[in-house]
């Protein structure tokens, strides 16, 4: 094609005639079997293309160069006879004259730091019983996410883990561990359990590029939101990185773990950008997978750097690909979208459609953040809160505004919100409550793509927020009363709204990282799960649990019908408590006929009005279980604590 500058290169990508001459939909990268494998790659743009073969994933000396033929739609393919298991291998991709040698963009596995793929047989890497791993049904009621980093789950020297394992993914599959081994205070595996939560969010897994594999952890940190290699896992995260099929087997035996006890697995996937603009992909075929602006310079949308264009045919493809190649080899049940306004609508939907073609694929949820990290070339229907009416009803957003309205601001942290105080608040509290499907602010959608949340991994800490905005100078590990029932109090109102309820890991014992946001690079020691703080604040754990518990026997909260906010009934109240009643839908099993439910961000205590009936305590400010037994039952008036959410049901 002659040397190309950028900027004649966007022009030849967004052509229609380049799209028609090599939009492929067959299969690319390794497809092995005993008696050969088959490389394919597609690279449309370059002069030439070749395997460089090595016994080794890294430190050994290249053992051949053998040319790739190429074929329709510009794939380059070769078959390697006789089995070629463990092998490892690049591809030198030589356009415009420039030859770059590089990963292939479809392995299954790499070594170290995936420099180099690898030939994998995936049968051998399936972990005992692994063809008997299903997704575990969680209904809608039982939905709710705690989100943490594979790292951080298990790296606390008193966590009961194996030294060997903690800070990796064999860390899920340790059974019973407690505090000090002390056999009563749970951690890990055996918390996650107790807790009742539906499903694990994991911060990203799969191969990324801040974190040298070949050197010791101690130090080393990073959440993983810069990707090298998407279908294959992190080494840092296995025992053996240099052996590329030993991430990928005990990244299986982790999800076999948490399957086995009921919990789903959601994967938080980085598309949106990768670590650097030198990649796998890049070097595959120059400029084709980033977005550029008119004069041929990356687009940021990302704040990273680059952005991935999934606009484009075969960028869309590679995206739905490895979501399907994760869904299916590695069983996993959902995916978070990192700064899914990055990606267009178009693409999302068809996602959700290739997913739903599965066996079981209509239960995979789909979520992700609807903002980008900056201006964007992407200059279609970008996936975001805007659009909202336009994504599948299957595919939700994180809501900001739910966050927001609860706790204050996320960019200032000393700013309040509904649970401290901040005037005028309890407006935008019914609306949180009703999925904000009975409010303007958002274009017409299901509660269930709302994702209801106080805290996640970025910006300071539910706990730290609450301590910011009481002090001007916090200590973040004291004690404070106040702050622990404003707790109870957000957690409260996100338990007890339509949606899907998120949860940071660790919220529910008030996780602090000192005032620390963004602590993706970060120490270890900051960022780990403190299990000894979980036992400190057990209370605060136990209110957690039974609210998620609580919230499984009123189905109608975790409802996917987009009417069913309408039957909310808000009271008049002095301001600034927010009530209202929700009458069970027909038929659904819950526990109550109805639900009357009371905030209270006061520090004083409230009488309020009771619709008629006699209502049965199930919650107040302090316990969320009284439903488990016997309580009050009350007519006519109730005492709302202060910094409550006061729960009743219909006897």
């Amino acid at each position: 094609m002659g040397t190309m500058t950028p900027a004649q290169r966007r022009a030849l990508y967004e052509s229609a005639r380049f799209a028609r001459e090599t939009t492929y939909n067959g299969p690319l990268g390794p497809e092995y079997t005993p008696a050969g494998t088959r490389l394919r790659l597609w690279a449309p743009t370059a002069e030439q293309a070749a395997v460089n073969l090595y016994r080794k994933g890294h430190d050994s000396p290249c053992i051949g160069t053998l040319p790739l033929q190429r074929g329709p739609q510009g794939v380059w393919s070769i078959w390697l006879p006789g089995d070629q298991h463990g092998h490892y291998y690049t591809f030198t991709v030589t356009v415009d004259g420039v030859a770059r040698e590089t990963g292939d963009p479809y392995a299954r596995a790499g070594g170290l730091n995936g420099l180099r793929s690898m030939i994998v047989d995936l049968a051998r890497t399936a972990p005992a019983g692994w063809e008997r791993d299903v997704r575990p049904v969680i209904p809608p009621a039982r939905r709710s996410v705690w989100e943490v980093s594979v790292r951080d789950f298990s790296q606390d020297a008193v966590s009961g883990v194996r030294p060997a394992w903690r800070g990796k993914f064999l860390a899920f599959t340790q059974t019973g561990t407690t505090l000090h081994d002390d056999g009563i205070h749970p951690t890990c595996l055996n918390y996650l359990k107790r807790l009742g939560v539906g499903y694990v969010q994991l911060m990203p897994i799969f191969d990324f590029g801040s974190v040298d594999e070949a050197k010791t952890l101690l130090r080393q940190y990073n959440w993983g939101y810069d990707p090298t290699n998407y279908n294959f896992p992190e080494g840092s995260y296995s025992t053996d990185p240099a052996r590329g099929e030993v991430r990928v087997r005990e990244c299986k035996e982790m999800i076999a773990a948490l399957h086995a006890a009921g919990i789903g697995v959601i994967m938080d996937v980085v598309y949106s950008h990768m670590y650097r603009y030198e990649n796998v992909l890049n070097n595959t075929v120059p400029d084709y997978f980033f977005r550029q602006n008119e004069d041929g310079s990356l687009s940021n949308g990302s704040g990273c750097g680059n952005e991935f264009a999934s606009e484009r045919p075969m960028a869309r493809k590679y995206m739905i690909d490895s979501l399907l190649y994760w869904a299916q080899e590695y069983h996993i049940d959902g995916f978070r979208f990192d700064l899914m306004g990055l990606y267009d609508v178009d693409t999302m939907n068809a996602a959700r459609a290739a997913l739903d073609a599965l066996p079981g694929g209509r239960d995979i949820l789909m979520y992700g953040e609807p903002w980008q990290g900056g201006g964007s070339q992407l200059h279609r229907y970008e996936a975001n809160k805007a659009n909202l009416a336009m994504l599948n009803e299957r595919i939700g957003i994180f809501c900001d505004d739910t966050r927001d309205a609860i706790k204050g601001g996320c960019f200032n942290a000393r700013e309040p919100g509904y649970v401290e105080g901040k005037p005028g608040s309890f407006w935008d509290i019914g609306g949180a409550v009703a999925a904000w499907c009975r409010s303007d602010r958002l274009p017409p959608h299901a509660p269930s793509q709302i994702v209801s949340y106080v805290s996640v991994h970025d910006n300071v800490t539910l706990w730290d927020k609450l301590l910011c905005v009481r002090y001007e100078r916090p200590e973040f590990t004291a004690s404070d009363p106040v702050a622990l029932a404003q707790n109870r109090l957000a957690a409260g109102i996100c338990l007890t709204s339509f949606g899907l309820p998120f949860l940071q890991a660790g919220e529910e014992f008030a996780r602090t990282k000192k005032g620390v946001g963004n602590s993706y690079h970060s120490s270890p020691a900051l960022n780990r799960l403190d299990w000894a703080r979980a036992r400190q604040y057990h209370a605060l754990v136990d209110y957690y649990r039974g609210l998620l518990a609580l919230r499984a026997a009123f189905p109608r909260l975790g409802t996917t019908d987009r009417h069913a906010p309408e039957a909310l009934q808000f009271f008049s109240l002095e301001q600034p408590l927010v009530g209202w009643t929700l009458p069970a839908a027909p038929g659904d099993g819950a526990a109550w006929s109805a639900l009357c439910v009371f905030y209270n961000p006061t520090d004083t205590a409230r009488t309020v009005p009771l619709p008629a009936g006699r209502w049965k305590l199930l919650s107040d400010g302090t316990s969320s279980s009284l439903w488990r037994g016997e309580s009050r039952t009350y007519e006519r008036e109730a005492l709302l604590m202060p910094y409550s959410a006061t729960v009743f049901g219909a006897v």
